[in-house]
């Protein structure tokens, strides 16, 4: 299959993900840095009843900026989603076909595949791979690139900045209050000479009123956010399977 531009990496896996057939989808970089003898791992490691296996690059061969931006990158994904996989940018991973399915039934344009398909995945691991040097060409990540990535992420996985401006906006509010509350006590004990007049309680109140501004950004943005959800019109379940009457589960599935 060929695309008649670059669409970008994720938008090509996808793009075979909606050809793709099997039980099993195997993704792999085309650059080789991560070698194609080690799918059979991969395959072995799926079989025991794992919906995605991810991979860890053993021993990286990158710059030293590439692995310093990659770290945080993945730790910005472990904090955002509470998914403790250790290396989400590597792309030779294993998913199985009602991964695959359910990812096909998101319809949002901003798509992180490791991270989307953790969504749906019941059960996921990784396991440690080689990693070698890139042999042709050089990586399409520069530091713009990855700068925006991070933002990508921020904004594809979560409301939670949006969330912010209320908390932020909250606490200077609050603080304002407090401290107008406080003023006016010591103007009470101490006389009026104290408040320089009236230029402290200004303070206050030009404090309340910003933050009560923060409040009303961050409910407006609690609005986009459910908006934004809405147009991303990922399914709100997926069925696995269907247990009929006198079928035995598991201990596994009960499980999950």
């Amino acid at each position: 299959m060929l695309l008649n531009r670059n669409y970008g990496q994720h938008s090509a896996i996808m793009a075979g993900f909606s050809h793709v057939t099997g039980d099993l989808i195997i993704t792999l970089d085309a650059d080789l840095q991560n070698p194609p003898e080690e799918i059979p791992r991969l395959v072995e490691k799926a079989d025991e009843g794992y919906d995605v296996v991810g991979t860890v690059r053993q021993n990286r061969q990158d710059s030293f900026f590439r692995k310093t931006a990659s770290k945080m990158i993945n730790r910005l994904i472990q904090r955002t989603t509470g998914k403790a996989m250790g290396d989400y940018g590597c792309m030779l991973r294993a998913y199985r076909r009602h991964i695959i399915d359910a990812m096909l039934n998101c319809h949002e344009r901003s798509t992180f595949i490791p991270i989307l398909a953790n969504t749906f995945a019941r059960r996921a691991v990784e396991i440690p791979v080689l990693h070698a040097e890139r042999e042709f060409g050089d990586s399409k990540y520069s530091f713009m690139r990855l700068i925006n990535l991070m933002y990508d992420l921020v904004t594809c996985l979560t409301t939670t900045p949006l969330r912010l401006l209320s908390v932020f906006g909250s606490v200077i509010a609050l603080l304002g209050f407090a401290f107008s509350i406080a003023l006016i006590v010591l103007r009470l004990a101490l006389g009026p000479q104290w408040a320089a007049e009236g230029v402290f309680m200004l303070f206050a109140v030009l404090f309340m009123f910003i933050g009560a501004q923060f409040v009303g950004m961050g409910l407006l943005g609690e609005y986009i956010g459910r908006i934004y959800n809405d147009v991303r019109a990922r399914p709100r379940y997926f069925i696995q399977r269907v247990v009929r009457q006198g079928e035995t589960v598991s201990q596994e599935e009960d499980r999950s």
